[in-house]
Parts: structure tokens; sequence; C-alpha cells
């Protein structure tokens, strides 16, 4: 499924009505906010899997608030570009729609022009997409602990491909391998699609992908699912075990998506925000069409439960950064 088909589907959920019309009155609750569009800042390439569930709930939120949603796509340096322009925001309009590579800012730049934690405040947790433990069809490896042995047979001998150093891809891999006691070879890539031809010839035989991306492959029979990084197996490739399944419980490795809000902003905005986003995640079109990318939607997140979720995330990957030694340059 190419980015296209992935917008249009997108679309397509869009122009589907709402099951339930207007169920909060934000306007009634917040006097005149919204008074004038908002804005969802995204830091990563429009047309992508971040950028299509972004525009997605834009979409849908325009008939639940009382002021349209424009999404703007801000990219640079990794997502420190947009990043930068939500915290800087002080209109009450502007909120941030990321992935879990705002739980590895810290951990990863020594230096940064925000405060990943003091300078934002999460609305919600929309979407959860797990990861893939994926091999070459041609692989001799057939499960989680087979692929053990090999990593255990020729220690630091075996490459694994990411979309990058010190991206979602390179820091999953990175956990697996220590719950593994293993190591291996990274060679980072520019994005998952530059990754994916050398997995593919047997070039490379390991790659810890993003379900979005990963399920395609495996389902055409071109590289072979170990395991999902989830508590449950995907309905798209329901014979492929959990890694607890395989032998590794507590092994779960995600990216995400939140929303959240520049420090400062009413909390009674926050709220309502929270409200629309939580209406919107509950509706079966959405869902729909975001099981096309893998997401598990949520739809009781709470912005006490996000920035909790948001902290638990952060600790995790930051040990993850710092036991690997993996640094950006």
């Amino acid at each position: 499924m190419n980015r296209r088909t992935l917008l249009g589907a997108g679309v397509a959920a869009i122009a589907t009505p709402l099951a339930s019309p207007a169920l909060i009155s934000p306007a009634r609750a917040q006097g005149n906010w919204p008074n004038q569009p908002i804005r969802f800042v995204v830091p990563f390439a429009a047309g992508g899997p971040t950028d299509i569930p972004a525009r997605l709930f834009a979409e849908r939120m325009g008939a639940v608030l009382p002021q349209r949603i424009i999404v703007e796509n801000r990219t640079g340096a990794g997502v420190l570009v947009g990043t930068e322009v939500v915290a800087k925001a002080n209109d009450g309009h502007t909120f941030l729609y990321t992935t879990v590579a705002h739980a590895v800012l810290r951990a990863l730049f020594q230096r940064l022009p925000f405060d990943p934690d003091a300078d934002f405040m999460p609305v919600a947790l929309v979407g959860v997409i797990p990861m893939l433990i994926t091999v070459g069809k041609d692989s001799r490896i057939t499960d989680l602990r087979g692929l053990q042995a090999a990593l255990k047979a020729d220690p630091g001998g075996m490459t694994y491909a990411s979309s990058g150093n010190g991206g979602a891809l390179h820091l999953a891999t990175e956990l697996m391998l220590r719950a593994m006691q293993a190591r291996a070879l990274h060679v980072p890539y520019r994005g998952t699609a530059a990754a994916m031809p050398d997995v593919l010839n047997g070039t490379i035989p390991l790659i810890v992908d993003v379900a979005t991306s990963a399920v395609p492959y495996a389902q055409r029979g071109e590289t072979r699912a170990l395991a999902v990084m989830d508590t449950a197996r995907l309905p798209q490739l329901p014979d492929v075990p959990t890694t607890a399944e395989a032998g590794f419980p507590g092994l779960e490795a995600y990216t995400w998506h939140m929303v959240l809000a520049p420090k400062g902003t009413p909390a009674a905005v926050v709220q309502t925000m929270n409200r629309a986003l939580m209406q919107v995640a509950a509706e079966a079109a959405v869902q729909q069409r975001l099981s096309d990318l893998a997401m598990r939607l949520v739809t009781d997140s709470t912005p006490d439960s996000a920035a909790a979720w948001l902290r638990d995330e952060t600790q995790k990957w930051s040990a993850v950064v710092r036991e690997a030694n993996i640094t950006i340059n």
C-alpha cells in the first residue's frame, strides 16, 4: 500500500458522516475559544504515516469544534524544527501532533532549543502502532529463539537495518538485542524505503520495522515476520505470535501518536481538545481507515494518562539510548 493509496483512504474516511454529531459543545464551554483556526503542526513530511492520521483527525474534528483545523508540516533536523515551532507558540490554538520521537529528544541531543518536558502539556495519546521483527523470506531463521541463537553464534556479526541512527527502528532493535543478551551490527539507512531493498534481497538479514510498513511485505511473502512487539497479535497477520508468545515476555515496542500543547495553554482548552480527539478516535469510520496503518486507536486517553505514558516511554527509551551508547552527530 503506497502513500497515495493511504491518503486516499484517509480522505474517503473523512467523507463518511459522523455517526454521532457534536457530543461536546466546546464553544459554549470555552466562551469564544476557539476564535481562529486551530493548527496541528506535524514535524514529518506530508503524505507519510504520521501525516495521514493527523489530517484525518483534523478533518473529523472540524465537525466537532467550531473552527477548522489546519495541518502544517514543518520538517527539518529530524523533528526539531516543527517541535520548536509549537514550543514557542503562545496563541492558544497551536498543537503538536508527534510520535515516539518526542520521548528520546533529551537523551539523543545534548542541546535543544526547547525542553521536551517542561515546554509541553500532553493532550491525548490517540494511537499506538507496534513494531514487527522481520527477516528475509529465504532466511533459515523461523522464530525468535532461532534468531537469538543465530545472534549468539556470531556476536556482533549479524547486521540489521534501520531508518536512521537514533530512530524508532534503531531503538526497538536495540531493545530486542538487550532482551536477547545479544549483539548485532547496525546499518542505518535514510528511511525504511531505502533499507527494504537490501532486506528483500538478503543483503541485510534483519529489520525491526513499524507494522504500518512491515505488514504488506509479510502479507505478500516477501519477508518473514517472526513476532509482533505487542501484547496482542495483529489482525492483518493472525499467525504471527506476540513476543511474549515467542518466549520474550515484556519485549514490547511501539511508535505512537500523541497531541501536545505548548506550556501555558489553559487547562480548559486542553480538556476540550482531549474530548474532541477522543470523540473522533471512537468513530468507526476513523478506526476502520486507520486500521490500514495497523494503528490501534486509543479512545479513553486523558491529559494525565497521556502524560504518564510519555514519562514511561521517555524513561524506557532513554535507558536504551544510554546503554547502547547511541549518539546523534
